[in-house]
């Protein structure tokens, strides 16, 4: 019977004979260079890579896989990353493999039996990868799966921060085919009109698009079938431009679900007149699972002023325009159309910094022991969402995300009437008979204290009643969400207060032993409130900036 060290050893595991039943492997990242045409990007960068070998990876680089990002293998040595030489040499190596576009059948068959693949697969359009990755008995996990419903999954988003880029280049690209300025200029030698941008849809993309059209002083346009966007798009500097048809286009998950058909015709009205109207068009319209829903007619492009711009940034999925060639940049009825497929990967080493931070996030998630190994957990919904294929089970499309329970109903009362004011509802006005009471009850507290008290108190009473109406007139008139920088006013305030108070106990003046005891334990009582609401307020205020610091 042999013994000792097997022949082959796959690399960097620690043989069985060996290792003590406690020891973990240290898993091996593998980046290839991308395969797929015109595609730039690259699955980490240099500055992840440190981080990634701080959570206990070893880090191994395709020789060239960064030359489209200007990013040169030396950057990616200095990091900590070892060069692989080949594809095959990485992927045969590689334990987990980072990409950004889904891997070729090539690419799969290089890959290690068992081992683990993250990045862009999207499963629903390709069922044939999905097996062939099963048969490898694979783990997959797809970042276009995230759920994106989850505030914990936006730092693992990689769609948001893709098309956040895209968005960017696709005015760049639009500006780059206009034949005029965007912002309106007068000068010595004529006035120029700004530029007029219409972008039908307000996601990611179409936000990042009007952001940028509006810095350059274009008038913007935008529409989404989301009526909550509205909002979002004036925040930008664009104009919402609402379709005359009432229906709610949300289809859950941030994306747009597919309207009826009379949605649909308003839309095209809508779109008709605008057309008529800009200089460019910006289309950004898809809805997951399904071909890019046709916006633009080719009787719209022709109805628009020669030299204006389209710019369809649903090319890849068969366009947004009727009149749109993938990957290409035409002009058809004196309008170009550009129909580039590869616009994310026009700003590779910007691009690919952002998603190398997303899958590095991402990373974080898998290996909380930061010791190299990653742990699929099933029971995390973040993770559950994304994996699409676990040890060679296929195990997409995840189940549907647990609803948060809602807390009982509680049992309808009636409203609670303001103090004073009976049991009637708050706008009720208070009876006449509780009314005279209760300034009854004023006016004879009023006599007594004009009686009873010194001269010299009295000025101070009748000061201190009008300051607690006006503070309660302006305090009980803000808006609850705004209590809190209010917080800062009180401060002020009550830091007045303290001081008058000081002064009515210990007056600068000689004689100061002779001051009324009611002035003076007033003066007492009135800085031991302030001193509690000062000290409250600085509390409650360093607690509220806490919340915006890193």
């Amino acid at each position: 019977m042999q013994t000792g060290v097997p022949a082959e050893t796959p690399v960097g595991e620690i043989p069985v004979a060996a290792a003590p039943e406690t020891a973990k492997k240290t898993l091996l990242i593998g980046v290839p260079k991308e395969t797929a045409p015109g595609e730039k990007r690259v699955a980490t960068v240099p500055d992840v890579v440190e981080k990634l070998v701080k959570l206990g990876f070893a880090v191994s680089v395709e020789s060239g896989a960064g030359d489209g990002a200007n990013l040169d293998d030396d950057a990616y040595r200095a990091s900590g990353a070892s060069i692989a030489a080949t594809a095959a040499e990485l992927w045969g190596q590689s334990d987990i493999v980072f990409k950004v576009r889904p891997p070729s059948p090539q690419e799969v068959e290089l890959m290690r039996e068992g081992g683990t693949l993250i990045g862009f697969v999207w499963p629903a359009q390709n069922p044939e990868l999905m097996q062939q990755l099963a048969a490898k008995k694979a783990t997959v996990l797809a970042i276009d799966a995230l759920p994106r419903t989850l505030s914990r999954a936006q730092k693992m988003d990689a769609l948001t921060s893709q098309a956040g880029v895209a968005g960017y280049r696709a005015v760049i690209e639009a500006a780059n085919a206009f034949g005029r300025f965007f912002s309106g200029q007068i000068t010595a030698a004529g006035k120029v009109p700004p530029a007029k941008v219409f972008i039908a849809g307000a996601g990611v993309a179409g936000l990042a698009a009007i952001g940028t059209a509006a810095s350059l002083g274009a008038i913007v346009r935008a529409n989404d079938t989301r009526a909550e966007v509205a909002d979002q798009v004036v925040s930008l500097g664009g104009e919402f431009v609402k379709v005359d048809y009432e229906e709610e286009g949300s289809g859950g998950g941030g994306y747009a679900k597919v309207m009826s058909e009379g949605f649909q015709q308003a839309q095209r009205e809508m779109y008709a007149k605008q057309a008529r109207e800009v200089d460019i068009i910006i289309t950004t319209a898809l809805i997951p699972g399904k071909p890019a829903p046709r916006l633009i007619t080719a009787e719209m492009v022709r109805s628009m002023k020669p030299g204006s711009v389209i710019v369809d940034m649903a090319a890849e999925q068969g366009g947004n325009c009727e009149l749109t060639e993938p990957g290409q940049a035409v002009v058809k009825h004196g309008v170009t159309i550009v129909g580039y497929t590869d616009l994310v990967s026009r700003l590779a080493r910007q691009s690919s910094t952002l998603y190398s931070t997303n899958l590095f996030r991402l990373s974080e998630e898998l290996c909380k022991t930061k010791d190299g190994v990653i742990n699929v957990n099933m029971e995390d919904d973040a993770i559950r969402g994304l994996t699409v294929v676990k040890d060679g089970a296929i195990t997409w499309p995840a189940p549907p995300l647990k609803a948060a329970a809602v807390p009982a109903a509680k049992p309808a009362v009636a409203p609670a009437a303001k103090k004073g004011h009976g049991h009637g509802a708050p706008s009720e006005p208070m009876a006449a008979n509780k009314l005279a009471i209760m300034f009854g009850i004023a006016a004879a507290l009023f006599w007594f204290v004009g009686a009873n008290a010194p001269t010299a108190f009295l000025g101070h009473f009748t000061v201190f009643v009008l300051a607690c109406f006006v503070g309660y007139m302006v305090v009980w008139n803000v808006t609850p969400a705004l209590h809190t920088p209010l917080m800062s006013v009180t401060n002020a305030i009550s830091s007045i207060i303290a001081i008058g108070a000081l002064v009515q106990i210990a007056p600068p003046l000689p004689g100061g032993a002779g001051i009324d005891p009611w002035i003076r334990w007033l003066a007492v009582g009135g800085i031991v409130l302030t001193a509690v609401n000062m000290f409250g307020g600085f509390a409650v205020s360093q607690r509220m900036l806490a919340m915006f610091r890193k």
